[in-house]
């Protein structure tokens, strides 16, 4: 299949290529959504103080309103989601905004609407205008903020276009949180925006309703029209409109082998993957909560291949203390019993930044102080994190993995703190595991020097997402150049395979934790290039289950070395199909 940029005046049979947010396909009408504009008079007031006055109480009321909204989704959707709208309950009280609300309405003696509508305007372009994913993302949620508000004042339901009366893809320029927990989930397939990024609220709250979804694929998106069969690929970040007969009959194959691995039961999920051949890989869960690992649990996961402990200092001014990280861990870990949980030292620095750590700006965050990095330099927060897992890992299976190495040196220093660590917690009288070291190979240094570095360490776990982008030295979050960070590239391909065999030639074993783990066209290329362990999303785990107790050991070896003489991601997903 010809992957196409869809041009403006003829969307018909092309494909859009976004970023992948949400794995799954779905298969249905399309449906542009339009956020209904709120209309408003700009006028003069005598009287600054009451129109402040007014816009406390609007304040308040928002406040209100988004505590309720929190407490609904953390039950619905879990503690990831919930702190989109406790975020913009600390947005209500930002100095910043507040103060150039006042000063509008001081100084410019116009309506509280008028004075927040300026405000909240100059606030989103400001965030839009740095180089910082995570801060960019961050101007829906001072739309969102400023929409609820402006409701509240001009006494109104937070009002959206006619919403879809069928089943349908939601296309969409972006897409606000309200915006997604307004819709009617039974007419909801998937998701696609023209803008946005990894890191959007649309990408986080489409995994955690179990939604596929693309985002950043481009303005063509909104030239399709409404009721226009299209097909949404999360998985690969495609859009397909108006498939013809064949592409069509093969993503419902597709979607089908999908929804029937998520009906099986938990108990036949539990089962092993096994080739056909007797070949047996581990089939584990990438997770960030405590609600997450529980559904991990619930659909089979052999293990936790990759705990983001980053679920702990996000959207927080004060960093968490080592008991508070004890306690977290180890509620993961006693929920696994013996199985191996893989937690992964803090992850934040450049595109991910802190609220409670200040870090200068940087010009190319995904190259500067970040993961192990940050790490290393800043011991008063690694120290109290790697207690705290060492802690926990007292009676279970506990593995620690530290991000983005680069060098020799670096996992030397890691370890070497963590056996400080070790020692003082030993002479406190604690108790602590024999806990196993690995690093993820997820930069092109990594991958060339595994040889070297399989000897530091008892395991490997390939991060393709940040890997893929190294390697095609393409921004996977930027909309334009996304498209070439495609992990079924041969060149990713090709160090995948020097990775692996660099491993097992020193006796360690290797995981892939990346997208590219879930995503059933490339379980059989990975399988065949002796990949240990698959670790993915949690609702993908039944397919991927499936999908490798189909094949045999030497079919996997067939579509690996056939994929690996590609010249293309797109001649590797042909030959695949």
């Amino acid at each position: 299949m010809t992957v196409n940029i869809l041009p403006n005046n003829n969307p018909s049979g092309q494909t859009l290529r976004g970023i992948a947010a949400s794995g799954g396909i779905a298969i249905g009408p399309a449906f542009q959504f339009r956020r209904a504009d709120l209309r408003f008079d700009r006028r003069q007031v005598e009287d600054s103080g009451a129109e402040w006055m007014r816009f406390q109480n609007a304040v308040e009321t928002a406040r209100a309103q988004l505590a309720e909204v929190a407490l609904q989704t953390e039950h619905d959707l879990g503690t990831d989601a919930a702190a989109i709208f406790q975020a913009q309950m600390l947005m209500l009280e930002d100095p910043e905004l507040l103060t150039r609300v006042r000063a509008a309405l001081e100084e410019q003696g116009v309506n509280a609407e008028a004075a927040l509508s300026d405000a909240s305007s100059l606030y989103v372009h400001m965030l839009e205008a740095v180089h910082n994913e995570y801060l960019r993302a961050r101007a829906a949620d001072v739309r969102d903020v400023t929409s609820r508000l402006l409701c509240i004042l001009l006494d109104i339901s937070p009002c959206r276009d006619v919403l879809p009366s069928v089943p349908s893809v939601i296309l969409a320029h972006d897409l606000m949180p309200s915006d997604i927990l307004s819709l009617n989930r039974s007419r909801v397939l998937g998701l696609c925006t023209a803008e946005g990024g990894a890191t959007s609220h649309v990408a986080l709250l489409a995994r955690a309703l179990g939604l596929p979804a693309v985002v950043g694929i481009g303005p063509g998106v909104l030239q399709i029209p409404s009721g226009t069969t299209v097909v949404l690929d999360g998985g690969a970040g495609l859009l397909i409109v108006d498939p013809d007969p064949q592409t069509l009959s093969l993503y419902r194959a597709r979607a089908g082998l999908r929804a029937g691995a998520e009906r099986r039961p938990a108990a036949s999920a539990d089962g092993p993957a096994v080739t056909r051949d007797g070949h047996r890989v581990v089939v584990a869960a990438n997770v960030g909560t405590l609600e997450e690992a529980r559904l991990a649990r619930e659909v089979g996961a052999d293990g936790i291949g990759l705990l983001r402990t980053e679920f702990l200092y996000l959207g927080r001014h004060a960093l968490p203390g080592e008991e508070e990280q004890y306690h977290s861990y180890r509620a993961i870990l006693e929920l696994f019993g013996d199985r191996p949980v893989v937690l992964r030292t803090l992850d934040v620095g450049g595109d991910k930044p802190l609220p409670g750590l200040e870090l200068p700006p940087e010009r190319n965050p995904a190259l500067g102080l970040r993961a192990i990095r940050l790490s290393l330099t800043r011991p008063e927060i690694f120290r109290p994190q790697l207690r705290a897992a060492l802690r926990a890992s007292a009676g279970h299976n506990l593995k620690v993995m530290f991000p983005m190495v680069t060098t020799v040196a670096e996992i030397r220093a890691a370890r070497a703190l963590l056996e400080e660590c070790r020692a003082e917690l030993q002479a406190e009288g604690q108790p602590v595991a024999d806990v196993a070291v690995g690093i993820m190979v997820e930069v092109p240094s990594a991958a060339l020097m595994a040889d070297h570095l399989a000897a530091e360490v008892d395991f490997f776990s390939i991060g393709t997402n940040d890997l893929s982008q190294y390697v095609m030295a393409a921004d996977r979050t930027h909309a334009a150049v996304a498209p070439l960070a495609d992990a079924l590239h041969p060149a990713v391909l090709r160090l995948v395979r020097d990775v692996i065999a660099a491993a097992h030639a020193r006796g360690k074993w290797v995981s892939l934790c990346g997208e590219l783990a879930g995503d059933p066209a490339a379980i059989p290329v990975l399988l065949g290039l002796g990949l240990d362990e698959f670790s993915m999303n949690p609702t993908a785990i039944p397919q991927a289950k499936r999908v490798i107790c189909s094949l045999t050991r030497e079919e996997a070896d067939q579509v690996a070395r056939a994929a690996l003489q590609q010249e293309s991601a797109e001649a590797v997903r042909a030959l695949i199909r």
